[in-house]
């Protein structure tokens, strides 16, 4: 019997106190009046906050790697050190997020947080790091802003670090701005392809390589190497969310399937039912994640993003004119599903009859 894994992240807990911290910080939106500036509040509940200003928006958003670069500890001695993907990973989880909104990234700075300053002594690691971030910033079309580096003894484990970052993005012409608010019953559903687990499930991937006789070692099916599958680069969205925009194509919703897999897709605080009828095929990792973590198909998809990076939700007569311009990014999408009125917020995944409700 297939059961839900220790190693999964209790969502449930960080929700609560989020959802605290978003009530509560209400009571600071007017430290700004008199600016000329109004903070928008329902941005409060998505990954990127908006600051209005008279011709534009300005955006910022902080995201963290998670636990990605613990298992890059794990396999550097194996093959080859992974950090320059994980610069990448890094910079694409925050500007997929901030091109949800509608918002151009402008600059991606990072932060960096480490147990020992020894972490430092490993100059290749660093370096490929640093070039890792650099060509990602480079695709997304923004500035690597700077650096900001802790030591925090005691705190993290000498041999890893924490790596996160932050940015500052654009909305311009404000039109451009992507909100629930303009989701419509009859909305078709564009699921957009992943290059494999991008970066999250870790805790649970490195969990199911533990107990692996050959570790990151093993070999798939397919003949690819576990541990080398899972480290493919995250694929970067921006430039083809500002494409749509710069076509004229209204998107109504997007989301960036992170944390949490596929219940993202019913991120909007609006009541609706996001019913998907045709799924991309998932790469040959998470068939091997599954297989030998015994994992269910409900759980996969409430873990792994299994295919789809990011969901994005358009009037049915543009749904093609979206895929065409992913195919030019060398970006797999498909018309996946549909937006319904309910009276419950869900995901329902017909092809696999699962449904994830708002819980």
């Amino acid at each position: 019997m297939k059961e839900k894994r220790k190693s999964r992240v209790d969502y449930g807990k960080l929700d609560a106190f989020k959802e605290l911290a978003q009530n509560t910080a209400k009571i600071t939106d007017k430290s700004i009046d008199g600016l000329g500036v109004r903070f928008v509040e329902e941005s409060r509940r998505e990954s990127v906050q908006l600051i209005e200003m008279e011709d534009c928006y300005v955006a910022h958003i902080k995201e963290g790697l998670g636990t990605k670069s613990a298992a890059a500890d794990a396999t550097n001695m194996v093959w080859k050190s992974f950090y320059d993907y994980m610069g990448q990973d890094a910079v694409a989880r925050i500007v997929n997020s901030m091109a949800a909104s509608g918002a151009t990234p402008l600059n991606v700075n990072m932060h960096l947080a480490v147990g020992d300053s020894a972490w430092f002594d490993n100059e290749e690691r660093y370096f490929l790091l640093i070039k890792g971030w650099v060509r990602a910033c480079r695709i997304a079309g923004c500035v690597f802003g700077g650096v900001e580096t802790s030591v925090l003894k005691d705190i993290i484990h000498p041999a890893h670090a924490v790596l996160d970052g932050s940015a500052v993005g654009i909305i311009k012409p404000k039109k451009r701005r992507i909100s629930s608010e303009n989701i419509k019953e009859g909305d078709e559903i564009v699921l957009f392809g992943s290059s494999g687990v991008h970066a999250n499930g870790l805790t649970l991937a490195r969990d199911i390589a533990d107990k692996l006789p050959n570790g990151y070692s093993a070999e798939m099916n397919n003949g690819e190497i576990f541990g080398i599958a899972l480290f493919e680069p995250t694929v970067i969205y921006a430039r083809v969310i500002r494409d749509c925009l710069d076509r004229g194509i209204k998107i109504h919703y997007a989301s960036n399937i992170t944390g949490q897999g596929w219940r993202k897709i019913m991120r909007a605080e609006e009541i609706w039912a996001y019913i998907i009828n045709k799924i991309p095929k998932p790469q040959e990792v998470f068939k091997f994640l599954q297989e030998y973590g015994n994992i269910s198909d409900e759980e996969m998809y409430q873990t792994f993003n299994n295919g789809a990076g990011i969901a994005v939700i358009v009037e049915p007569r543009d749904t093609p004119d979206i895929i065409h311009i992913a195919d030019g990014y060398g970006i797999p999408a498909i018309e996946a599903g549909r937006v319904e009125a309910s009276n419950a917020k869900k995901v329902v995944i017909e092809p696999l009859g699962l449904e994830y409700n708002d819980e």
